[in-house]
């Protein structure tokens, strides 16, 4: 009885299990929907200017700044009941979805490029800049 009442005891405890949080689980999601984004521009610019290899570099470079956050999301939206295989496919189909209409509806492709690199490059697409409230409180969450 002992045993029962210290593992019951564990399993309540905050590190182990949380609230569930849909709301908080979506805004972590987003952050796959901001590597979704990032990875279609890269693909796209890449072809639309003549294969410049900058986009690459620009996508490696995000990868290796966000890849931490991304963790950090995965980590905590398993803790709060979420972030299951298909809620990460949305997200990123999602985040894909809304750069692509936004570059089909650009007059001038290149220019379209030519920015989203610059936003790449400059870090404005980095998801501590993009979704700060989300990661602090993820960031809060994984500390408990």
């Amino acid at each position: 009885m002992k045993r029962m009442l210290v593992l019951a005891l564990f399993l309540a405890s905050p590190a182990m299990a949380q609230d569930v949080d849909p709301e908080l689980v979506g805004e972590l999601m987003a952050f796959h929907g901001s590597k979704a984004i990032v990875s279609a521009m890269t693909t796209h610019c890449y072809e639309t200017t003549g294969l410049d290899t900058a986009y690459q570099t620009a996508n490696d470079n995000w990868y290796l700044r966000n890849i931490g956050f991304l963790d950090l999301a995965d980590r905590v939206a398993l803790r709060l009941g979420g972030g299951t295989p298909e809620e990460i496919a949305a997200a990123e189909t999602y985040g894909g979805t809304q750069i692509m209409s936004a570059y089909n509806q650009a007059p001038d492709k290149e220019t379209f490029c030519r920015a989203f690199l610059e936003q790449v490059d400059s870090g404005a697409l980095d998801i501590d800049k993009q979704l700060p409230d989300a990661l602090d409180r993820a960031q809060d969450i994984a500390a408990q």
